[in-house]
């Protein structure tokens, strides 16, 4: 299987998740873990799994992120399984804020609409969108995150 982790990291979180994901999914020769400016749309179409994630800033995925999926062509991603995955506080921290709690309900997390333009590309989604959990703003994450990753990039495997 030949699988890409594609990532951003504002405070290294999102990174170690990508990182536990990518070991997780199999050996290096077959899995590449990049964050986002060291990777090309054109590398895409010729995997046969990509995953994406970004942690959730002002309510949406890191702009690095969303510039790398526009980027890839129009059905780019056809014949590609495809998950996304965020990193974000838990619902607990977000209810203590009650304007925080009220954009969330708008705008939401950054999963979510990556998994959208993962699909728009022509991408099929094995797994719905998936976040794991920081502390607070620049992390740790929260205990336990790290083995949740890598069971959930198990569980891709077993579907694909």
């Amino acid at each position: 299987m030949k699988a890409m982790v594609i990532y951003d990291s504002a405070y290294g979180n999102t990174e170690k998740v990508a990182r536990a994901i990518g070991q997780a999914l199999g050996p290096t020769e077959e899995v590449k873990v990049l964050r986002v400016s060291e990777a090309k749309p054109q590398d895409v179409a010729s995997l046969d799994l990509l995953i994406v994630g970004s942690p959730t800033q002002r309510l949406t995925a890191l702009g690095t992120i969303t510039d790398f999926l526009k980027a890839i062509p129009k059905g780019g991603l056809q014949g590609v399984k495809a998950a996304a995955f965020d990193t974000r506080f838990p619902q607990s921290k977000i209810d203590e804020i009650r304007i925080l709690a009220f954009f969330v309900s708008i705008f939401g997390y950054a999963a979510e609409p990556i998994a959208k333009r993962l699909e728009k590309k022509g991408g099929h989604l094995v797994v719905p969108p998936e976040p794991f959990y920081v502390s607070d703003t620049e992390g740790p994450l929260l205990d336990g995150e790290l083995e949740r990753a890598a069971d959930w990039a198990r569980q891709i495997v077993a579907r694909i």
